[in-house]
């Protein structure tokens, strides 16, 4: 029998099981603290000192993404300390690269983690409850100069490595969701250079979180850079919306391909659109459409859709719980009357049918394992996740009692949950360490959603006397099958060439992508469509239609008259006319896997053409088994002028002192590694 100790909080309503499980998730909290870490490959799996939260009952660790989404929904204001000290374990100096100043370390991950995984400013989302002027404790006004030391460096680093001035976004893989083949198209199994070079709306939204947070510390200390990082967030804003917004589906897109060529995917996610909406960044309008057109199963919210076939349960096919509060923190930000109370009740049949905050969930029958022969699954799942346990104290605090993190009380409950919570009382309370909560019900119940009337403090306890909301207008909940599977991609394209153009077969319910955009609509039957040839790059690539449905999309076959340069660097090429060109490298690096590590290869290409001001872009060079093309950096050239091609060092996860204790492989223990065999510069030119 599984007993729960008494919590320092408690809540009194008319559901025995909303209460006791309230209990369990205070419990499992409790569980969570610990006051070392480990993970096998830190230190060979020797404990590591540090007062903080283990991430799960089979994660013993602590992952920069898991921490700080868990902070953000409830550990900031519930556990203030632990959660400094536990975001200081994932802060360090650097021990190689010449560089000053504190950074967030990117975990291991996709190709050798950081810049394919660039989410790590996630940190700040919960750093930002921590931060207040006002704050008097000693180490809380310590922790608030960290933070403004390690914003300021991070900042910068991923603008000079990650940001794409031509596109306006910051490159790299979605966050959270950092499972290659559950995501994005199978073929990204051995491709990770695509995740490092294509955009994703989660990553992108934190990046923008966390330059406001950087605006407002700076306005706050009357930093000169105020300016400067409202100019990016301000610009940022209208990349993401512009960029990611899917008209015909009314959905926001999790990802779009690279700037060579930026398709966009048939691929949603719950976090992502969610994070987005609680931002404030897209108007109200497309936000409550985008929402209302996320589809739901009566066991809870996938969190991405369509599902892709053949791939194991995890995040494909699955509810994960943390997901689903920050969906209901969206809801509640647009008054959804209808999301709100499903979200509340996927969370609470969850935790009560596992009898734990699990990590994730099968979408269908929301059980913790369902047996599929090889697509079984959730391949994993830890009891007492911590971002779980996280998003289970937030509903009921923010949830369903409206706390705020600024303290103000703003609840939102749909008439549809009074029967569950006040059954027949006049009130239900919330006792908090230092207040109390108290919810009067209407005399009379109006409209779908109750919201604050008139409040007053008694004490230490707040009352809060619930009224009818004013009522609008409901969307119309969307019509898909959140179960519903995407039709496997197909294989790249043929180009057949002949001395004038490029003959493209189309096969039947497949369309044809052409530089980014939709160059030939699906038909019945195959088709054969002319590109005309052409010095500058062209990109292809198909997508399979059925049921509705698009696939993700093939792997992109690019053509154009490339120019080859071999030989020692630096390396020189003759410009065979005026205009912007295309720099790449050919090269191996087999320094990790493919799916974790710290040691991606990230240099400076750098460039210097007759005529032209100095320019570069960054190189980046993931792990893969064997040759691949790097990321591209576009420069402009005059003809007949010389351009002199040379690398600089960058920077890679392994030049942080956090991981002189990586064992798991290369780059840790051994010294830092930012290294790939570099073969072949190849030169496209560029249509304007």
């Amino acid at each position: 029998m599984h007993s729960i100790t008494s919590g320092r909080m408690r809540s009194d309503t008319a559901s025995a099981i909303f209460d006791g499980l309230f209990a369990l998730a205070q419990d499992e909290l409790e569980k969570a603290k610990v006051e070392s870490i480990t993970d096998n490959a830190f230190r060979n799996g020797q404990p590591i000192p540090c007062p903080c939260f283990e991430t799960g009952e089979k994660w013993r660790y602590v992952w920069t993404r898991d921490l700080s989404f868990a902070a953000d929904l409830a550990l900031a204001r519930l556990e203030p300390q632990r959660t400094r000290d536990s975001l200081r374990f994932k802060l360090s100096p650097a021990r190689a690269g010449g560089v000053d100043g504190l950074f967030v370390a990117q975990d291991t991950g996709s190709g050798g983690s950081w810049p394919i995984s660039s989410d790590r400013v996630v940190w700040f989302l919960a750093a930002e409850h921590l931060v207040d002027a006002s704050a008097t404790e000693p180490d809380a006004r310590r922790f608030r100069d960290e933070v403004w030391q390690v914003l300021t460096a991070t900042l910068a680093q991923d603008r000079r490595y990650v940001f794409d001035d031509a596109v306006g976004l910051y490159r790299g893989e979605t966050s959270f969701l950092d499972w290659r083949e559950q995501t994005y198209p199978r073929w990204t199994a051995n491709d990770v250079a695509f995740l490092a070079q294509s955009y994703a709306l989660s990553t992108n939204v934190l990046h923008y979180r966390a330059l406001r947070l950087g605006e407002r510390m700076a306005r706050e200390r009357n930093d000169a850079r105020a300016n400067a990082y409202a100019a990016q967030a301000d610009a940022l804003a209208v990349a993401i919306e512009r960029r990611f917004w899917r008209e015909d589906r009314g959905l926001y897109m999790s990802y779009i391909g690279t700037a060579a060529h930026a398709v966009p995917f048939e691929a949603y996610d719950l976090l992502g659109l969610s994070l987005l909406v609680d931002s404030g960044i897209v108007p109200v309008d497309r936000a409550r459409r985008a929402l209302v057109n996320y589809p739901w199963l009566d066991t809870g919210s996938p969190v991405i859709w369509p599902q892709q076939p053949g791939i194991a349960i995890y995040h494909n096919r699955a509810i994960w719980p943390f997901v689903s509060a920050y969906s209901l923190r969206a809801a509640r930000r647009l008054d959804d009357a209808e999301r709100i109370p499903h979200e509340i009740r996927s969370l609470m049949r969850g935790a009560a049918l596992a009898g734990s905050n699990m990590e994730n969930f099968e979408l269908v029958t929301q059980a913790v394992h369902v047996d599929e022969g090889p697509l079984s699954g959730p391949v994993v799942n830890s009891p007492r996740q911590l971002w779980s346990v996280a998003g289970y104290l937030g509903m009921v605090i923010e949830g369903v009692f409206g706390v705020e993190s600024d303290g103000s009380v703003a609840p939102k409950i749909p008439v549809s949950l009074v029967a569950m919570l006040f059954a027949d009382r006049e009130s239900i309370r919330l006792e908090l360490p230092k207040r109390t909560i108290v919810l009067h019900r209407p005399k009379r119940m109006e409209g779908d959603l109750l919201i604050a009337g008139t409040t007053r403090n008694e004490g230490d306890a707040t009352h809060v006397h619930l009224v009818p909301a004013p009522l609008t207008p409901r969307l119309q909940r969307g019509g898909l099958d959140a179960a519903a599977f995407a039709p496997e991609s197909p294989e790249a394209p043929a180009l057949q060439s002949d001395s004038q153009s490029w003959r493209i077969t189309i096969p039947a319910h497949h369309r044809l992508y052409v530089d980014g955009k939709l160059h030939t609509e699906a038909t019945a039957r195959p088709s054969t469509m002319i590109l005309p040839r052409r010095d500058a790059r062209q990109c292809a690539s198909l997508t399979r239609v059925e049921r509705g449905i698009e696939s993700l999309h093939s792997p992109a076959r690019c053509v154009g008259n490339e120019v080859t340069v071999e030989g020692a660097w630096p390396r020189a090429w003759r410009v065979p006319a005026s205009g912007r060109y295309s720099l790449s490298v050919d090269f191996t690096n087999t320094h990790g896997p493919i799916n974790t590590g710290i040691t991606a290869a990230v240099k400076t290409l750098v460039v210097q053409c007759d005529g032209v001001p100095e320019q570069g872009g960054t190189l980046v060079m993931p792990h893969g088994a064997g040759v691949q093309r790097s990321s591209r950096v576009v420069i402009e050239a005059r003809a007949g002028g010389e351009c002199r091609v040379s690398l600089r060092d960058g920077f890679n996860m392994s030049y942080l002192s956090h991981f002189a204790l990586y064992t798991g492989g290369k780059g840790g223990v051994d010294g830092p590694l930012n290294q790939a065999e570099i073969a072949t510069l190849r030169i496209v030119p560029v249509a304007p």
